[in-house]
């Protein structure tokens, strides 16, 4: 860890350091990003989000190997000892659950790649503000998805994908689910069925995540930048997406989300940093605003009354951790059905504690823990607007563990935030110095 650089005055350039950014050749590209998260809606309009998640990973891989001189940022240690414990783990696959595990390894490894690649570009020299172009993208294509499912909320396609791939592949429960084009994720068999947001995601469970840690991503942008269309795009976007946000009835989004502007208020109140708490009233506002339109707390009070989601919930929970007591270094490879249970979901779901527990065993459950500890410990370092909240990242995503899983394009999101952040903690990035830094 380099010594602290005194923050340069107001307008002025940053320092350039001379091993973060080689002279012998230029910065990484940063189509590879555009191609992956960029492309978000082309690859869901053909059915393979999910599925070509992991091969668009390994372009980055291919030109970052190529590139040379990858640098480990924070954390690095520990995620691949979880990727390694994953990889032990399939020595406890049985017969069923080969494609979910396989899809899970890649969204892991998947993650750690845009980690390091968003890290380097960033600590080559490349523009902060460029490199965070791909994420705005992809931010703006689930905000439009999220309005397509509540205008067409009945809305379901056949893909390319679903049409290409066998029949015995594609016919699998959690293949259909990843291939096929559905706007929105409802219960058939709830006493009170609601048409709750879901694309691109293949449930709805997995777009509030993504809503809960792409919002302080948002924040982080408006506040970095004083100008420029994509600003002003995405303070557009930003109260337009409460309105799909607020109809997954999603709680544990709320939670997410909650956590987030809690833990950034209290970093700008003991700094005393007016700009945050200003932006964190803005969006509170319109929050306030949107629920005259939409009846968000009738709507979700009608749900838990006409549901038993929260009981199937903790009766998975109780038989997943009897399960992990009797398997508890390597898991079982994957989320099993068995007969003891009554409900539609398979053990080791409905939470990443569960899944990582279950799937993978207690040892790389406490990787996954302890990774985001130390990198919210390094990102509480952050002093910029920008980096104060993108160091809400680690903590959203620890605050919905117990309640979501995010082994999904999710975590790449995630990833792709910290590295941001971090890369701007660890050393001088190309960004623009627009606001003076509080000291």
């Amino acid at each position: 860890m380099t010594a602290p650089r005194p923050t340069p005055p107001l307008g002025a350039r940053p320092p350039v350091d001379p091993d973060a950014v080689p002279s012998s050749r230029p910065g990484l590209p940063v189509w590879p990003l555009y191609l992956m998260f960029g492309l978000a809606l082309v690859w869901w309009l053909l059915g393979g989000l999910y599925l070509l998640w992991a091969p668009l990973a390994v372009v980055l891989a291919a030109v970052l190997l190529v590139h040379g001189r990858v640098r480990l940022p924070s954390g690095s240690v520990l995620w691949i000892l979880l990727v390694a414990l994953m990889a032990l783990s399939f020595l406890r696959l049985g017969g069923n659950g080969l494609v979910g595990y396989v899809l899970r390894f890649g969204f892991v490894v998947a993650a750690f790649i845009v980690y390091l690649y968003v890290y380097n570009a960033a600590r080559s020299g490349v523009s902060w503000q460029a490199l965070f172009h791909p994420f705005c993208l992809f931010w703006l294509t689930v905000v439009a998805l999220g309005w397509l499912a509540v205008i067409a909320p009945k809305l379901s396609l056949t893909t390319p994908v679903e049409m290409l791939l066998p029949r015995s592949i594609s016919g699998e429960r959690m293949v259909q689910a990843l291939t096929h084009i559905k706007a929105t994720e409802h219960n058939p068999l709830s006493r009170n069925p609601y048409y709750r947001t879901a694309a691109p995601y293949p449930y709805t469970n997995n777009w509030g995540t993504g809503f809960a840690v792409m919002v302080p991503c948002v924040l982080a942008y408006i506040t970095s930048f004083r100008r420029g269309l994509m600003r002003t795009v995405l303070i557009v976007s930003l109260p337009l997406a409460l309105v799909p946000a607020f109809l997954t009835l999603n709680r544990g989004m709320f939670v997410g989300v909650g956590i987030g502007l809690c833990y950034v208020g209290v970093r700008a109140l003991l700094r005393g940093d007016v700009r945050i708490i200003a932006s964190i009233g803005a969006v509170a506002v319109v929050a306030v605003l949107v629920t005259f339109f939409v009846p968000v707390g009738d709507l979700i009070s009608n749900r838990v009354e006409n549901t038993d989601s929260t009981t199937d919930r903790l009766d998975i929970y109780r038989r997943t951790l009897a399960a992990v007591a009797e398997s508890p270094l390597l898991g079982y490879g994957a989320p099993q059905f068995v007969d003891t249970i009554k409900v539609a979901e398979p053990l080791g779901t409905q939470g990443q504690i569960w899944l990582i527990m279950y799937s993978h065993g207690v040892p790389a459950f406490l990787a996954l823990v302890l990774f985001f500890v130390v990198v919210a410990r390094r990102l509480a370092t952050a002093v910029s607007p920008g980096g104060v909240w993108l160091s809400a990242v680690p903590v959203v995503a620890l605050g919905v563990t117990p309640f979501y899983g995010y082994t999904d394009i999710n975590l790449s999101v995630m990833f792709f935030a910290i590295g941001l952040a971090m890369a701007a903690v660890d050393g001088p990035v190309n960004r623009p110095t627009l606001w003076p830094t509080r000291t």
